[in-house]
């Protein structure tokens, strides 16, 4: 990084004092441990003493070899076996000291969970670890088993995705205390904030195409029907992202030079991969399974148990806390009950902590370049709103996180820039369903009723997400895959395991003549009789009253269908016929860009384009718009916000690109920096 830090060590730190000041700690808590959990017994500080003893050292002879027989238990229930195997080292440490005695595995498993919680607060409060140590203890030991990776002073790159971040968001993020370490390097001059603008589809598949393969072409929205196919493509499903990169990718994608993907949707043609969609089940790829070792380490495992119940605690509490303040926008129950807590918590806590273990790894092995995206903001600003506490709390713990790695970047074997970025943002508002009684399939049934209207009205990219981390572990590791496919047999369908709502988009086709797909506030209506894209002239006469009773509605901004004179956007006073640049009446993409012209003129020429394309409103005085789907924070379409995600980049760095429009102008800046750098160090 470009700003040095200089740390005194402190005496804590010293290997022997160290040990003896963990080892009190530990006797302390267990101590305090006794006075909360009625099933643990512990008579007087010597005892307490020689059980932290015994812990430390059952723990330093038995994990190895435990830890590698319950590795598959841990990876599926996301380290509660791990926890279990931590009560019972605790069961055996009360069985050699006298006097300290566990009443059941149930008290121990509190026992460990309570060790952790008071030993990261003390470790904290008397600065025995700073703020990555826990982190890079773990990663060093891996480093030193690798091959020395070799000094350069090439720098590499980190691509640090923050899923759904806009710019102004982010803006008011750094005001209001929630980004402190992106607002230090912005503010200390070490960095540099830009905005960039999405195409029309301002979802991730659309923006990480462009940006890591340098091609998004035919990629309408999240979901989109394929015509020839006759088949719903999804770009949750890991299947379809794999053929996807492989009709995107021309071998020469951003992390193609020796770069490393983690927990990405598409791979940037790298050689190295883990938690990546589209290459699980690609056999040319190193699939690194860092995040095994990361389950099955007794520190991490037992403090992430702890982030995560803490999680599902804060989510219930702040969904109630909504709910009593009658905060308008708020989703039902049914979206943000049930599975949501344990859901979100996968994206908040989970996919974070195993981003920045492997991010690490990277640095500390030397890699040329790396991209991860972090996708906890984005899930909680789908269900709690774009500027809610909620979410930024997500993005303020997401920045300490970036600290962590700058002060990682000092051990590495090269100078590293980071590079903050999102691939698109977030419009907020209540849904079309809360505004108007009915979502985009019933209106489009209201109008088209002589028809049967079958549709998909959300996308569950969470439930994606861990899919991704369950076929991961299916696909490339030996010691998992026989136990995750028992285990996961019911929920699998053509070899890949789908977890979450069960959509048979086969019987749905098979009954529908006209179909409705939701990807935010963007609607696509096909009509799925035909294998080639009708025209206005015939929508109006096979569908009669259809477009005129779509754009009247006014919970829609415009619709865009092709026509003899070319694409043609229709709105509730007036029309513009894009190809001649003629307006007729009020233009209706008024307040949506100075670019949209240009971008749907561009998805206007893609294969798969709708018959429709519908976007929703967008008032500019309150910055809202209507989700087709269930969620209050949404990106798809155009409108407010979710076009306008940003770039945080080192000062150094120049922007070259004569206007960042469009994720392809993204990839272009980024493979200059990266060629730059390159050439520099070796002229």
């Amino acid at each position: 990084m470009e700003e040095t830090v200089t740390r005194k060590r402190p005496r804590a730190k010293r290997p022997l004092i160290r040990i003896i000041v963990i080892w009190i700690i530990e006797a302390v808590a267990i101590l305090i441990l006794t006075y909360l959990l009625n099933g643990l017994h512990v008579p007087n500080f010597r005892t307490a003493l020689a059980a932290a003893a015994a812990i430390g050292l059952l723990n330093a002879l038995l994990w190895p070899l435990l830890s590698y027989l319950i590795l598959p238990f841990a990876v599926l229930t996301l380290g509660l076996a791990a926890l279990a195997l931590n009560g019972v080292i605790i069961m055996l440490a009360a069985y050699l000291v006298p006097g300290f005695t566990v009443d059941s595995i149930w008290w121990a498993m509190g026992a460990a969970l309570g060790l952790t919680a008071v030993n990261t607060i003390a470790s904290s409060l008397f600065t025995i670890d700073d703020d990555s140590s826990w982190y890079r203890n773990v990663v060093r030991r891996r480093a030193k088993r690798m091959a020395r990776p070799e000094v350069t002073d090439v720098p590499g790159f980190l691509f640090l995705e923050i899923d759904g971040l806009a710019e102004p968001v982010l803006e008011k993020a750094m005001r209001d205390g929630y980004a402190p370490t992106m607002k230090r390097w912005r503010d200390f001059g070490s960095h540099k904030l830009v905005e960039w603008e999405t195409d029309l589809s301002s979802q991730t598949s659309a923006s990480q195409a462009g940006i890591l393969h340098g091609n998004n072409d035919n990629i309408p929205a999240f979901r989109w029907y394929d015509r020839q196919r006759r088949d719903i493509i999804a770009s949750s499903s890991p299947d379809e992202v794999a053929a996807l990169e492989k009709r995107h990718s021309d071998g020469q994608g951003l992390l193609a030079d020796n770069g490393a993907s983690r927990g990405n949707l598409l791979s940037g043609d790298a050689p190295i991969v883990s938690l990546t969609a589209s290459t699980m089940k690609d056999l040319s790829r190193l699939h690194l399974t860092d995040f095994y070792a990361y389950f099955v380490n007794p520190y991490n495992l037992t403090r992430t148990m702890l982030l995560l119940v803490w999680d599902v605690l804060l989510e219930m509490r702040q969904f109630r806390r909504a709910r009593k303040n009658n905060v308008i926008p708020i989703l039902d129950k049914q979206h943000r009950g049930g599975k949501y807590p344990l859901l979100r918590v996968f994206t908040t806590v989970i996919m974070r902590e195993l981003n920045i273990y492997t991010l690490i790894g990277d640095m500390y092995s030397g890699v040329p370049s790396a991209y991860a995206t972090f996708v906890g903001y984005d899930e909680v600003a789908h269900h709690s709103g774009v500027e809610s506490t909620d979410a930024l709390d997500i993005l303020r713990k997401l920045d300490e996180q970036f600290a962590r790695l700058e002060s990682a970047a000092k051990d590495a074997p090269r100078p590293y820039h980071l590079v903050i970025l999102s691939d698109h943002g977030q419009s907020g508002g209540q849904t079309f369903k809360q505004r108007y009684g009915i979502d985009l399939q019933e209106l489009v049934q209201q109008y088209a009723k002589a028809h049967q209207v079958q549709g998909i009205m959300q996308t569950n990219e969470a439930w994606g997400h861990l899919n991704v981390l369950v076929n991961d572990a299916i696909q490339n590791d030996k010691r998992t895959d026989k136990f995750l496919k028992r285990m996961t047999r019911g929920q699998t369908k053509d070899g890949e395991v789908k977890l979450g709502p069960d959509e048979d988009e086969q019987d749905l086709l098979e009954e529908a003549q006209i179909l409705v797909l939701a990807s935010g506030n963007l609607g696509l209506v096909y009509g799925t009789r035909l294998q080639e894209r009708i025209r206005l002239e015939q929508i109006e006469m096979i569908f009669p009253g259809l477009l005129a009773g779509l754009a009247d509605h006014e919970g829609i901004g415009w619709l865009m269908v092709n026509s003899d004179e070319g694409p043609v956007v229709i709105g509730q006073n007036g029309r513009y016929y894009l190809t001649p640049d003629r307006i007729e009446g009020e233009n209706p993409l008024a307040g949506f860009g100075s670019n949209a012209r240009c971008h749907l003129l561009r998805y206007n020429e893609f294969p798969d384009a709708p018959d429709i394309y519908v976007n929703s409103f967008y008032n500019a005085e309150t910055n809202e718009v209507a989700a087709f789907e269930e969620l209050i924070g949404c990106h798809g379409g155009m409108g407010g916000y979710q076009t306008r995600p940003f770039i945080l980049y080192p000062a150094q760095l120049t922007i070259t690109e004569p206007e960042l429009v469009g994720a392809t102008a993204v990839y272009r800046q980024f493979k200059t920096w990266l060629r730059d750098a390159h050439t520099a160090a070796t002229v």
